[in-house]
């Protein structure tokens, strides 16, 4: 009992933190929504039926404290830019701030500590971790005006996302560099229309949640766990792995709908070079999700079916099914309307 209110607590001082960011009307005011969000997450990641759980929240904590610490130093700066006449330079400045953000957000090329630390947490946090924390600092991002370095980052990000998940066996850290190419589209709406990532960070939350909850519920780490789990429900082994397909945004599923939405203010923005990495990128993706979807579907596991024998909840149960069904026809009910 102690476990669960403490963690509602720290939960709590999560999203405050969190909040503090996004409406504070100073650049130490960010910082400090900052910190408290930190600090109040790294309890959250200790679980002693995880015992890689503490090494991750120690990576964690040194790269946000140094990501922490060169951003106080660029605010610093821009504090004292008044007082030494204007000899520092803005963008200078900014360039430190934004690859602060960057590093907190797990962005390339600052993203080396993020897919070997969501290796060691549980579902639950790796979900956190790849949605709530990614608001502030993609909200202080939006404040900044450098697109160049911005630009860099976007590229670096959708290449590293589908390069980096082409040969993982651990599902966590696939989730791990989709996350990192889905934050290159996200960067890049952020370059062109401040709202847009917004769109595009609901879907993802949507889509990652759906698959996570699965995830979590039949304790699911590696792939070889997904082939042979669903032997016996054939819905539950569709649904999943639509769901897979839908996070990775192929068209006729919900998953979709963002990408193509920052497809076309790209487009009218002429960022046709910009467009064509983005793409072939996520063609990259797509192309590891229907790897293992077609393993999935096309071979059957008999010899491990006897071991897998879960106990499922209706509640649960249906659930998933009700929101895998709007991840999977989500973009023919939109059409409709």
């Amino acid at each position: 009992m102690f476990n669960n209110s403490s963690k509602i607590l720290f939960i709590t001082i999560m999203i405050i933190g969190t909040l503090i960011t996004v409406t504070s009307n100073s650049w130490l005011g960010a910082w400090m929504g900052l910190e408290i969000n930190l600090l109040s997450f790294i309890p959250l990641m200790s679980d002693n039926n995880n015992l890689t759980s503490t090494e991750a929240s120690l990576k964690y904590f040194l790269t946000q404290a140094l990501a922490s610490t060169v951003l106080l130093f660029a605010i610093i700066l821009l504090m004292l830019k008044n007082n030494l006449n204007n000899e520092i330079n803005e963008s200078f400045t900014s360039m430190i701030m934004l690859s602060a953000l960057l590093m907190k957000s797990g962005a390339a090329p600052f993203h080396f500590w993020f897919p070997n630390m969501m290796d060691g947490l549980t579902w639950m946090n790796s979900l956190m971790l790849m949605t709530w924390q990614k608001i502030a600092p993609l909200m202080l991002i939006s404040y900044l005006n450098m697109k160049n370095l911005l630009l860099i980052s976007v590229i670096l990000s959708v290449i590293v996302g589908a390069i980096g998940g082409l040969n993982q066996t651990s599902l966590r850290k696939l989730m791990a560099f989709s996350s990192i190419n889905h934050l290159g589209w996200m960067l890049s709406s952020l370059m062109i229309n401040k709202s847009t990532w917004m769109i595009y960070f609901s879907f993802y939350s949507f889509l990652s949640f759906v698959l996570i909850f699965m995830f979590n519920l039949l304790k699911l780490f590696h792939f070889n766990q997904l082939f042979s789990s669903f032997f016996n429900s054939k819905i539950l082994k569709f649904t999943l792995f639509m769901n897979f397909l839908s996070l990775g945004g192929l068209p006729p599923f919900l998953g979709f709908l963002p990408k193509w939405i920052i497809i076309q203010e790209l487009t009218f923005c002429n960022q046709y070079t910009l467009l064509m990495i983005m793409l072939m990128s996520t063609l990259i993706t797509l192309f590891f999700y229907l790897r293992i979807c077609y393993s999935a579907f096309m071979l059957n596991y008999y010899e491990n079916n006897w071991i897998m024998n879960f106990q499922f909840n209706n509640f649960s149960m249906n659930l998933f099914l009700i929101l895998s069904f709007f991840s999977i026809f989500g973009l023919f009910m939109i059409s409709l309307f």
